[in-house]
């Protein structure tokens, strides 16, 4: 997979005029959904590189990351003259950073494409790492390739589109990047006191991109050590696939509810101090709230954990820590100990 450059701009014109002209191109497309078509384009739209871009424009939120939006982005560049030496940038969250890298990812086998990140949770997570795709068949970004962005270009200028509850959703993202890396990025991520405040939240994005970054060089394909970046992720997909046949929540939130889950199963399989499990759960709880299940959901939710692309043969498949910063990947769960997990989930 070719290498992927991160840019932590300071200046929006200057980083996209010059990650646009190292890409070699003879048509220039920019991919938005409604909101940042709204939000986030002007921003960007009077940059003298950004004269020649050709506008597609998808329906917002995760009920909309389908194959049917996928087509709809094909249909645009095949209607606009697109070219497999065409360039697209991908302006948005993770929902289009994610669709927009497939469907660049596989137009004539392979167009470029620059991500520009307007959400935290796609500057820490989506838009870095090379993981592109769709929901299908009601499940997370079952359909998907890895393939890097040419260039990848966080800005905290758009976070200041950003309402509180989509912030906590990619400081969610952050918080699990403190527990896969050391105690004192952990500790700094639960002392939060103000996320409104772009230049503490700054530093501490580029501390969390930096973790994600040092994982995927080390394993872009997910063999090994990558898998810890699934820290939460399993229950969390679980939560978040259940909550699109009933209220849809946001990415970071399911990922909360899945930390609440996997860090239990740690505790009770490999040793994670339980001091800790309690600080993280008291910290998700006060500025997550929780999602509402029974225990009648148990096997649905078991169910799709069934379905998570890390399992292997029947096991379901869990990335765990045996203390902050001690990752344990490849573990497996029974699914009562899983019951018991979602029992702890709903009476902690």
């Amino acid at each position: 997979m070719k290498p992927q450059k991160v840019i932590l701009s300071t200046n929006l014109q200057q980083s996209l005029s010059e990650a646009v002209a190292a890409c070699k191109y003879d048509v220039l497309f920019v991919l938005v959904d409604e909101t940042t078509e709204r939000l986030c384009l002007p921003v960007v739209a009077d940059f003298e590189c950004m004269q020649s871009a050709q506008r597609i424009v998808i329906k917002d939120t995760d009920t909309n990351k389908t194959l049917e939006s996928v087509v709809h982005v094909w249909s645009e560049l095949q209607r606009l003259g697109a070219t497999r030496h065409s360039l697209m940038i991908n302006l948005g969250g993770g929902m289009v950073t994610d669709l927009g890298g497939f469907a660049a990812s596989t137009f004539k086998r392979g167009i470029q494409y620059i991500n520009i990140p307007t959400t935290l949770l796609s500057m820490v997570d989506a838009s870095v790492g090379g993981k592109t795709g769709f929901n299908f068949g009601g499940l997370k970004n079952e359909i998907g390739v890895f393939n890097n962005a040419s260039s990848v270009i966080l800005d905290t200028t758009f976070l200041r589109t950003m309402d509180h509850e989509n912030l906590l959703s990619g400081y969610a993202e952050m918080l699990k990047h403190g527990l896969i890396s050391n105690d004192k990025m952990w500790a700094e991520l639960l002392n939060l006191e103000n996320l409104d405040n772009l230049d503490i939240l700054g530093k501490m994005l580029a501390d969390s991109v930096a973790v994600k970054q040092r994982i995927v060089t080390e394993d872009p394909t997910e063999q090994g050590i990558r898998k810890a970046l699934n820290l939460g992720h399993t229950a969390g997909h679980a939560f978040e696939s259940m909550a699109l046949e009933r209220t849809p929540i946001l990415h970071g939130y399911a990922v909360a509810y899945g930390l609440i889950v996997e860090l239990y199963l740690s505790c009770v399989k490999t040793g994670f101090p339980q001091d800790k499990m309690r600080q993280t759960v008291s910290f998700i709880k006060e500025h997550y709230g929780r999602m509402a299940i029974t225990c009648d959901d148990y096997p649905h939710l078991i169910a799709l954990m069934h379905h998570d692309k890390k399992n292997t043969g029947r096991d379901i498949n869990f990335t765990l820590l045996g203390d902050i910063g001690d990752i344990r990947i490849n573990q497996t769960a029974s699914e009562d100990d899983i019951k018991e997990a979602l029992d702890f989930y709903r009476e902690c």
